[in-house]
């Protein structure tokens, strides 16, 4: 018995590699990331990439905290989760307000589209309201067409203004998992 992913077959290569065009363009050094099942096309781009370094996590409050060293070290970088460690993270978000460092991070959804794990359900439920409570802007990309122009912009908000950004790739986006037995 196992879960396997039914991504839509339109999205399969093209939008995880819109997504490390654009943090290849933003300077992006630091990749921390839990490894995800959604985020693996991504991850293994980073792994390749000579000028970024991927650091794997036991857990994803320990990506915020990698972030903001690494901005005080002088280098941008992206935490890669899936929704259902959003909650791990809340204590360690207050550190977005306090040292204002650009904080981006892309997280892949679970709990919506499709969901077979009712134990993803609340957290995927509930995801945008906990970043917006912790003072994290929300963008949101549900459809293939979407992910560059929503990534885009949550790159800009974040590096640029220096406005802590979450962007959700749906689970729409990313393909429900299915339960095999």
């Amino acid at each position: 018995m196992h879960a396997r992913a039914d991504a839509p077959a339109e999205n399969a290569q093209s939008w995880p590699e819109d997504i490390f065009g654009i943090l290849h363009r933003f300077d992006v050094r630091q990749v921390p990331y839990v490894p995800d099942a959604g985020h693996s096309q991504l991850i293994e781009r980073v792994l390749g990439a000579p000028s970024m370094r991927a650091v794997p996590l036991t857990t994803e409050e320990e990506g915020v905290a990698l972030l903001a060293g690494a901005w005080a070290g002088g280098q941008r970088g992206v935490l890669l989760m899936q929704s259902s460690g959003v909650g791990n993270c809340v204590n360690m978000l207050s550190l977005t307000q306090i040292f204002r460092f650009p904080f981006l991070t892309l997280v892949t959804m679970r709990g919506e589209w499709g969901e077979f794990n009712p134990w993803q359900v609340p957290m995927g439920s509930s995801t945008a309201g906990v970043f917006e409570l912790s003072g994290i802007k929300v963008l949101r990309a549900s459809s293939p067409d979407e992910v560059r122009d929503v990534v885009e912009a949550g790159a800009g908000q974040a590096y640029n203004a220096c406005t802590p950004t979450a962007v959700l790739l749906s689970q729409r986006l990313i393909g429900a998992k299915v339960f095999i037995k």
